[in-house]
């Protein structure tokens, strides 16, 4: 029994105080009147603790030897969770370990270390503490050793280590207790520098389960740590002869009921006709003899219509539900139990990553910063000059690009950001690149619409910049327009490889967009992504544990880390007399390389 709801704020940081009543047994020799013990424990319960802590403490004194410890240390448990730490030490001071059994002396030692937290003797809590490793106790006090500990560790100046203990029993906790948890690590990660975070990082695997928490810290402080870029080695599916000699592909598992969470109404109504459109594509285009039944469910606008529609289609009978599509939605959905694996198509705003064995998958204007970073790197580019649309998106990509530019040895000379009402870029450009080198050292990254990029290419030329210009998906409007277009060119950009080339296994745009519109405009990104959703179904499950391996997919090479991330290795392509084409090949130029997790 959770008794948060009870907690003074105060005290909210004592998590899992249900150790108490629920396994308390009294010693033997109860004495005659135990009714009222069982009166006590009635109280507690309904939260008059006042009142528990009084009766208590009469039973102590009416009692001897062993009960009478026992009922000192129940009264000071029920003082501790009324946030009374100072009367529960008094209660307790005359208590002697030898009288206690069961679980009583670990439970005396926790709440001598909360006393001591409270006091800010850290060291002596630590002692404690460290005194109870090795005990065998219940799941419920196990806990609460560890949330103590954290406490410690961070009143003490450790707060790495307080934020990994934290970490390590995040998968143990479910509800308030959980929610209250992470809210702690990134608190007392936030605490400290951005650059001391990333430093820390960087001495981490690329696996540990700490990462996660200190790139939710970094969002929090404006900033982030460089992307482990996408290494793909070998696709799935490699055909594998069975133990009769039958041939089979490799991490294939059929799917039986898949259920398509998507909001069929309302503001993404549009957006999710592209992704639903391509989803059913990749179906009708999949030859295997077990293709799994497809049922679409109304996700709706908010996290609660979310939950209900997973929870009805589990009920339904799906073994995968790929969405929902609202980061709100998929946070809220990721703290839920998920019966049936998901894949969401999105990363939920809190940054957590999704429960083992489920997936997010989205396309991130922050991966296409990185790559694009990366990308002038490799062509020897070290100076550069960053002009971005003021949205959250563009900023994003701006930021990624900023970090992973300068990790890599790069140096950015100059930033400006345009508004939507400007159309002379003047003062924007010279602030940009007045230091900027020249070719072949020095290049721009550009993150905007397609009409601010129209204007703001040749405007670059007039100011005499010769430096090659690299910029985002947001740039392409997704269907060839020569006319308005040829003002990019030479310009190269990141984007879904399925909308200049044929991509191996999926339909040809070319044909698809003729007969579907959804796949047209900026639909076409999103009619890819939906088609990827249902390649990546049938391997999730390997791909989670083996992330050397990749889907081809329509917007990109495909791999997954042990966070349950989708990472996507982009195309790149160049404008070429106002036709978009695959510039030096279809995918990112990054070599093959060990897998990064």
């Amino acid at each position: 029994m959770s008794l948060l709801r009870r907690l003074r704020p105060a005290v909210l940081a004592a998590l899992l105080t249900v150790l108490a009543s629920a396994c308390s047994t009294l010693p033997t020799g109860r004495p005659a009147d135990a009714g009222l013990a069982d009166r006590a424990e009635q109280l507690y319960r309904d939260g008059q603790l006042e009142e528990s802590a009084n009766l208590f403490l009469n039973l102590a004194e009416q009692s001897r030897a062993d009960a009478a410890a026992h009922y000192r240390l129940r009264a000071a448990e029920v003082l501790r969770d009324a946030g009374r730490l100072d009367a529960a030490a008094q209660t307790i001071a005359d208590v002697r370990r030898r009288r206690l059994g069961g679980d009583e002396p670990l439970r005396l030692d926790l709440l001598d270390a909360e006393i001591a937290l409270s006091r800010g003797d850290a060291a002596h809590a630590l002692d404690l503490l460290n005194r109870t490793d090795g005990i065998e106790a219940s799941e419920p006090l196990q806990l609460r050793v560890q949330e103590l500990r954290a406490r410690a560790q961070t009143v003490a100046g450790d707060r790495f280590a307080a934020a990994r203990t934290r970490a390590a029993i995040d998968p143990r906790l479910s509800g308030a207790d959980r929610d209250h948890n992470r809210a702690e690590i990134i608190e007392t990660l936030s605490a400290l520098e951005p650059d001391t975070l990333i430093a820390r990082a960087e001495t981490l695997q690329p696996d540990d389960a700490l990462l996660p928490w200190i790139e939710q810290a970094l969002r929090r402080r404006g900033s982030m740590l460089p992307r482990q870029l996408p290494q793909a080695n070998r696709p799935v599916g490699t055909l594998q002869p069975d133990d009769s000699g039958a041939l089979h592909a490799e991490g294939y598992r059929p799917l039986r009921q898949v259920a398509l969470l998507l909001p069929v109404s309302g503001p993404l109504g549009g957006v999710a006709q592209s992704i639903r459109d391509g989803f059913f594509t990749a179906y009708f285009a999949d030859a295997s003899e077990q293709r799994p039944s497809i049922r679409v469910y109304d996700s709706g606008d908010t996290p609660a219509a979310a939950v209900a529609a997973y929870q009805q289609a589990v009920a339904d009978g799906a073994d995968h539900v790929v969405g929902p599509l609202q980061r709100e939605s998929v946070g809220e959905l990721f703290r839920q139990p998920l019966p049936a694996r998901m894949l969401a198509l999105n990363h939920p705003d809190s940054g957590e990553v999704p429960p083992p064995g489920n997936a997010e998958f989205g396309l991130l204007p922050d991966a296409e910063g990185a790559q694009a970073a990366q990308r002038m790197i490799e062509r020897g580019i070290v100076s550069a000059a960053v002009i971005a649309a003021k949205t959250d998106w563009a900023e994003r990509a701006a930021l990624a690009f900023r970090t992973q530019f300068e990790a890599s040895g790069g140096r950015i000379v100059g930033e400006s950001r345009l508004l939507d009402n400007e159309v002379n870029y003047r003062n924007a450009i010279t602030q940009a690149t007045a230091q900027l080198a020249p070719a072949p050292e020095g290049g721009v990254f550009i993150s905007m619409r397609p009409q601010q990029a129209r204007l703001l290419v040749p405007q670059l030329q007039i100011a005499g910049v010769t430096a090659p210009v690299f910029g985002t998906s947001h740039i392409y409007s997704g269907d060839p327009n020569s006319g308005f277009d040829r003002d990019l060119n030479q310009v190269e950009f990141c984007d879904a490889p399925w909308l200049s080339s044929p991509v191996p296994g999926r339909p040809d745009r070319g044909n698809i967009s003729n007969q579907i519109a959804s796949a047209n405009g900026v639909g076409a990104r999103l009619f890819a992504f939906g088609m990827d959703a249902y390649a990546l179904l049938p391997y999730l499950s390997w791909m989670l544990q083996h992330s050397d391996q990749y889907i081809d997919g329509a917007t990109g090479q495909l791999t997954a880390d042990s966070f349950g991330r989708i990472h996507r290795r982009l195309g790149w392509m160049r404008f070429e007399n106002g036709i978009v084409r695959p510039a030096q090949g279809v995918l990112s130029s990054v070599p093959a390389a060990p897998a990064v997790q």
